[in-house]
């Protein structure tokens, strides 16, 4: 793989604990800065990670050591940042979704493009052994022609557990635009792109309650539907539903099923690395549990930025922009068809990223198929 790709992180938050996990056993990564509005965050990290310096959003984006900035703003800030670093002549690397809008993230490939630097963005859940043995199983035919799908993701609001969970309930926020990424990036991986939309949406309250934290009992307004429903049309001609709620209280399906003419797949959890799949074929008797054949082992947040370390140049890679850019248009159509009470085409198309052969990343990738 020749020289570790040198990562700077914008954003220190949650999230930055589950990357830099990861950092520490990928050799092709070298995490050498981190920044965020908040120095003292930024400097703690540095503190607890060897070779590490904080210093500021600019700074970092000017670093000319500094070869990928990994994303991890808040929503509203991702389309900012990520023009910044490309300007620079970075590549990045975000988390989901790629930018607030549609129009933005447009720009952001845009730019990128013109630039000469790769864009990668989360949800790298889908290279994972999970994913990657449920669609190593459709295509070896296990379920035949796949036929349709539904992905379930019901929780009462994580305002629950979360202490400051008013941007959940803010425009770009939601059910959808949080935890749908997840859900259609799994759904595209295993049965390809979506051409058309249908969706309907509401919410059952006005406010919301925080459960935990110094904000415990403070209420924050609710101006964004809570629970979104819909059908995706492939371009396969299969179709997959989907039901994301911050309203429901909980689900007994799993989180994805897929039927196909010769059986049906349980998939799991699409915000998991791995888990079981599990096969319905037909003429069987009960449920078997397939063997892990496929994805990366041991995989966690930031696998994606590895992958796209090791992607040849001009390729895209398997946690692409196209991706999430095509993953972000599918849910803005499904809002939009929600408030019109019609379908909605989809515009852009990607190619299924070339499936992950069961590996374990370190000295080792194998090259993106073509």
């Amino acid at each position: 793989m020749g020289e570790p790709l040198k990562v700077g992180i914008v954003g220190c938050g949650a999230i930055i604990a589950q990357y830099l996990a990861s950092f520490r056993k990928l050799e092709g990564l070298q995490l050498v800065a981190v920044a965020d509005l908040d120095p003292a965050r930024a400097q703690a990290v540095a503190e607890e990670y060897e070779g590490v310096r904080a210093v500021s959003v600019d700074e970092l984006l000017g670093a000319d050591d500094v070869e990928l900035v990994l994303n991890l703003t808040i929503p509203a800030a991702h389309a900012d940042v990520a023009l910044k670093a490309i300007a620079a002549g970075k590549s990045v690397y975000g988390e989901k979704p790629l930018a607030a809008t549609l129009a933005e993230a447009r720009t952001v490939l845009d730019a990128a493009r013109e630039a000469g630097v790769a864009v990668g963005c989360a949800p790298d859940t889908v290279l994972g052994t999970g994913i990657q043995t449920a669609r190593k199983a459709i295509d070896d035919g296990l379920i035949g022609a796949p036929i349709s799908a539904s992905a379930t993701m019901a929780t009462p609001g994580h305002e629950r557990w979360h202490p400051n969970p008013d941007f959940y309930y803010q425009p770009g926020g939601g059910p959808l635009l949080d935890m749908g990424p997840y859900y259609v990036t799994a759904l595209v991986t295993l049965l390809g792109p979506v051409i058309s939309v249908i969706g309907a949406a509401s919410h059952t309250r006005n406010q919301r309650t925080i459960g935990s934290g110094p904000r415990q009992g403070e209420t924050v307004p609710v101006s964004v539907d809570s629970h979104v429903t819909g059908v995706l049309v492939h371009a396969s001609g299969a179709l997959s539903t989907l039901l994301m709620s911050f309203d429901a209280v909980k689900s007994m399906s799993p989180s994805i099923e897929v039927h196909g003419e010769h059986g049906s797949l349980v998939v799991p959890d699409p915000n998991r690395f791995d888990g079981d799949v599990r096969l319905f074929a037909l003429g069987a008797e009960d449920w078997e549990t397939l063997p892990v054949s496929a994805g990366y082992l041991d995989a966690g947040r930031g696998f994606g930025i590895a992958d796209l370390a090791a992607t040849p140049q001009g390729q895209e890679p398997r946690a692409g922009g196209a991706l999430a850019y095509h993953v972000l248009e599918v849910m803005e159509s499904l809002l939009e068809s929600a408030r019109t009470g019609t379908a909605v085409g989809i515009s852009s198309t990607v190619n299924r990223p070339a499936p992950v052969e069961l590996s374990r990343l370190g000295t080792e990738v194998p090259a993106v198929q073509a």
